[in-house]
């Protein structure tokens, strides 16, 4: 079963680098991810590149390069950290958006991770450059520089960094502030809260990722301070002692169990896979995200206890249900997929090819094809990387 998940993510792997892959202006040792395909000449030249969609993209280069460390992958991926500093035309810390800047600090710290790969040299500047843009009254980030509005997109992220960092009070700190401002009726993140000169005004809307990096740092934090007590199981504490230092470490444990089951009962089918529109654009990350954390929630939540492992196997579930549903309604071209944007439904080609030429709603714009964009082609790779990853430590756990 694991073989056969990791054989699908290699499948992703080479659509996504063969359709999507190219040097950066002709470089040489520079690779890109192009925003769409087929791509239009202005594509080609990443004249449009998105800093954030390349940032996964590297992530999942690194998720595939965990499978299986060869030297064709570690090399994509240093000639991609190349292209994403030759692209943005100055150092990295250079953007406005903290959610773009945290995203690549992640992808690049887990890069940096791998055997046989040099880690970024700069990859300092920017996790401080991050730190530094906390507000000082709040504690958390906003959504940009210079702006009023504060968001769980920015924030989260920048939670599970500080807290792989160890900068754990401050990763804390932003979680607290999230479940002290953002959680809706259901147990759900909304997106942030915008301050206004007459007071807070809430942003209610529901998006995946949301969700999946409130998940991802509760789940850091909560190992990070189990790790810091010494301790290796809740089951069975030593001491009165032991029990004060686990209260923490239970409070999160805690919420990434509500939260798990929230997205099960809010944001996902009967039959646990991930319904939620999301369509093209920067959204067609927002699923493939969440996925990547219930992955992680799923094979690294401590299993010692019943409600620990009930919420271990709803996370599994609602990866591999969602990556079964998705890889069956796929296309190919080539024999390799094409994954659509609605995980429940069937994939659509991004564009009439071989049949004809391209419809007059096409060229001028009117219809769009959520699948031509790279973003929803990495959510597919991302969640075909979070079934073989579950796959894999089940197949473990049973051996």
């Amino acid at each position: 079963m694991d073989e056969k998940w990791a054989h699908r993510a290699d499948l992703a792997e080479t659509a996504i680098n063969d359709r999507h892959a190219a040097r950066v202006w002709g470089l040489p040792k520079t690779n890109l991810a192009i925003v769409r395909w087929p791509p239009t000449g202005k594509e080609k030249v990443f004249l449009h590149w998105h800093y954030w969609w390349q940032a996964h993209y590297l992530d999942c280069l690194v998720d595939a390069a965990q499978r299986h460390n060869t030297k064709m992958r570690r090399k994509r991926i240093a000639e991609t950290v190349r292209g994403i500093r030759v692209r943005n035309l100055s150092p990295l810390k250079n953007n406005r958006y903290f959610d773009d800047k945290a995203w690549l600090a992640l992808a690049l710290q887990r890069a940096g991770q791998l055997s046989k790969v040099k880690p970024y040299s700069k990859l300092a500047e920017l996790q401080d450059d991050i730190r530094a843009g906390r507000d000082e009254h709040l504690g958390v980030l906003p959504w940009r520089e210079g702006e009023n509005f504060f968001n769980v997109p920015s924030n989260g992220p920048a939670a599970i960094l500080l807290a792989r960092t160890g900068h754990l009070s401050e990763a804390q700190e932003i979680v607290e502030w999230i479940y002290e401002n953002l959680v809706d009726d259901q147990g759900l993140i909304m997106d942030g809260v915008r301050m206004r000169m007459d007071g807070p005004e809430w942003v209610r809307n529901l998006h995946p990722y949301c969700q999946g990096v409130v998940l991802g740092a509760c789940l850091e934090i909560a190992l990070a301070l189990r790790k810091r007590a010494g301790f290796s199981s809740l089951e069975h504490l030593d001491s009165v002692q032991e029990a004060e230092r686990a209260e923490d470490t239970v409070q999160y444990l805690t919420r990434i169990r509500g939260l798990i089951q929230a997205i099960a009962s809010y944001m996902a089918t009967p039959a646990g896979v991930i319904d939620w529109d999301t369509g093209d654009g920067d959204g067609g990350l927002f699923k493939g995200i969440l996925v990547r954390y219930l992955a992680d929630a799923a094979v690294r939540l401590p299993g010692d206890s019943p409600a620990n492992r009930a919420a271990k196997k709803l996370a599994a579930r609602l990866v591999m249900s969602s990556a079964a549903s998705v890889w069956e309604h796929r296309l190919e071209v080539d024999g390799l997929p094409i994954f659509g944007t609605d995980w429940t439904a069937d994939a659509r080609l991004p564009h009439n090819f071989g049949l004809g030429p391209t419809t007059l709603g096409e060229k001028v714009g009117v219809i769009r094809i959520a699948e031509r964009d790279l973003s929803v082609q990495l959510s597919g790779w991302m969640l075909m990387e979070a079934a073989a990853r579950v796959a894999r430590d089940r197949a473990n756990r049973r051996a």
